[in-house]
């Protein structure tokens, strides 16, 4: 077995699991902040709701991230210690500020938040809260500024055959790091805000369901309430329909700047890894075409096997030159060039293993390009479309009875998620055969191949037993999470804020906190 491909599929597994947290995160936090917001602003009850009901689902995906977000370090020097040698010198700066200064900031600032309530002045308290969600907001920088590196190496100069930072500036601004990072970030806004349309869809739906909320003769929604069910008040109806509204709209304004800033990634993409965008495209030969549906057979890369069956004329040179008529190198005129560039074989070194000397295949596996980088987009688009129809059945305040649109609405949930990972999926391996992609007008030699970059001194059997156990852990935290999720999501409002069961002989403190007969709730239930 290739040990090469087993440490490439246990990156694959364990970084993708840890990406479905890190979106969730980025988008959930400032959408509770302004829940936040408009409750010390306001002081309405709804508000408080909001932010304590989605704050704790925040909370169980931020702990769950940094739990799978630490085996990312240990597997760089674990599988990928060649590699860790190569850019060790120029990724120390950027993880260092992500770790003391983004994630430090971040995770101090979440605890201070967490045991905050009840104890803290309300301003002081969401301001905690805001820091924490900028700690996030810059750790994502400081990694999106690692990864770019990778994609476009910069401000370096190559010493003894390893890059050695000159300019950390230049790293620290990377335009692949500058475009790349807003179109993460609208992409996260893009979870967030579907988290809460499919949930708050479910919460409504419940209602409707139980017959608590009913609708008069032209559709408007008669609130109604049971006593018997904690929570199910009046007021709760007004939190799910807030919520649900305000993550539509949300995920339309986002999915504008995914579409906006993807644009301008594309752009860039085609003058630095002009075989990632040709491959992306099944674009075999040059021209200005864009392709709509290619087939091919699966599993070769062999342009004489690709058809396309539906194209538009003109379309791939406006995506990367913002006109008609520029012709777009494809696969078949690429390839010599990279041979050119970068050799026609692997050096015979013992750092390749037994692929010293083989054929370089410069063409990233096309079906993985091509439909990741339209699976990117579709599942991005159909989450906004989702967002606008959600809009428009909840116009007369609340959701149609139907189950089925229930389901759809739960299933909307993941359409972000797919649209994100399918993006990092295709930028990741379209770079291909390339662990650090050449910089076209770089400095000459700051690249390395993925057969150099894993461990030398890890047999197969190690790195595929160290595979199957990462996978089965992420197994295991994967339905401990959702099993959580599930748990709170069920228990609606009330599970973040349990003394609401007891709010009719109780009064609500100034912080949210509840006095029973003496004792105070314990700050961490929040937490739990």
């Amino acid at each position: 077995m290739d040990p090469v491909e087993i440490a490439r599929w246990q990156f694959g597994i364990t970084t993708v699991y840890h990406f479905w947290m890190v979106p969730l995160t980025l988008g959930l936090g400032p959408l509770v902040a302004y829940f936040q917001t408009r409750w010390v602003r306001s002081g309405d009850t709804k508000w408080l709701k909001l932010t304590k009901f989605w704050g704790k689902l925040y909370l169980i995906n931020f702990i769950m991230g940094v739990a799978t977000g630490l085996v990312q370090e240990f597997q760089f020097g674990m599988a990928w210690s060649e590699y860790s040698r190569f850019v060790g010198d120029v990724f120390g700066a950027p993880l260092a500020m992500e770790g003391l200064l983004a994630f430090f900031f971040e995770s101090t600032f979440l605890g201070v938040w967490i045991f905050g309530w009840d104890r803290l002045n309300k301003k002081v308290h969401l301001a905690a809260l805001y820091l924490a969600v900028i700690g996030s907001i810059f750790s994502a920088y400081f990694i999106i500024v690692a990864n770019s590196w990778m994609q476009h190496p910069v401000g370096v100069e190559l010493v003894d055959g390893r890059p050695v930072m000159t300019d950390i500036w230049a790293v620290l601004f990377n335009n692949t790091a500058l475009v790349a990072y807003p179109h993460v970030l609208t992409g996260s806004i893009a979870v967030g805000a579907m988290f809460l349309v499919g949930i708050s869809w479910y919460q409504l739906w419940r209602r409707r369901k139980d017959g608590i909320d009913t609708v008069d003769a032209k559709g408007y929604v008669v609130v109604g309430e049971n006593a018997a069910i904690p929570g199910r008040d009046k007021a709760d109806h007004g939190v799910w329909i807030k919520a649900l509204r305000v993550g539509a709209v949300v995920g339309i304004v986002a999915f504008a700047g995914v579409a906006v800033t993807g644009d301008l990634q594309g752009k860039l993409m085609y003058e630095q890894q002009p075989m990632k965008m040709a491959a992306a495209e099944a674009a075999c030969h040059t021209g200005t075409d864009f392709s709509v549906l290619s087939v091919g057979a699966l599993g070769t890369n062999d342009c004489d096997q690709v058809e396309t069956l539906i194209s538009v004329p003109g379309m791939l040179s406006f995506l990367a030159h913002s006109d008609f008529d520029t012709e777009l190198p494809g696969v078949v005129d690429l390839v010599p060039q990279y041979q050119e560039a970068y050799g026609t074989n692997l050096p015979d070194d013992p750092m390749y293993g037994d692929r010293a000397s083989a054929e370089i295949n410069y063409v990233p596996l096309m079906e993985v390009t091509y439909w990741g980088f339209r699976i990117m987009i579709g599942f991005g688009g159909l989450a906004a479309f989702a967002s606008a129809v959600a809009l428009w059945l909840t116009r007369k305040g609340t959701v149609p009875s139907s189950k089925w649109l229930m389901r759809l609405a739960i299933l909307g949930i993941f359409a972000p998620f797919v649209a994100n990972s399918a993006g990092w999926v295709f930028t990741e391996m379209g770079r291909q055969p390339f662990v650090v992609a050449p910089n076209p007008t770089g400095v000459d030699g700051v690249f390395m191949f993925t057969a150099a970059a894993v461990s030398p001194g890890v047999s197969w059997g190690e790195m595929l037993f160290s595979l199957i156990a990462l996978t089965l852990v992420y197994g295991a935290l994967m339905v401990v999470e959702v099993k959580l999720i599930v748990k709170y999501v069920r228990g609606g409002v009330v599970s973040a804020m349990p003394e609401l069961a007891h709010e009719n002989d109780d009064d609500e403190s100034d912080g949210g906190g509840v006095d029973h007969g003496g004792r105070k709730d314990d700050v961490l239930a929040f937490a739990y």
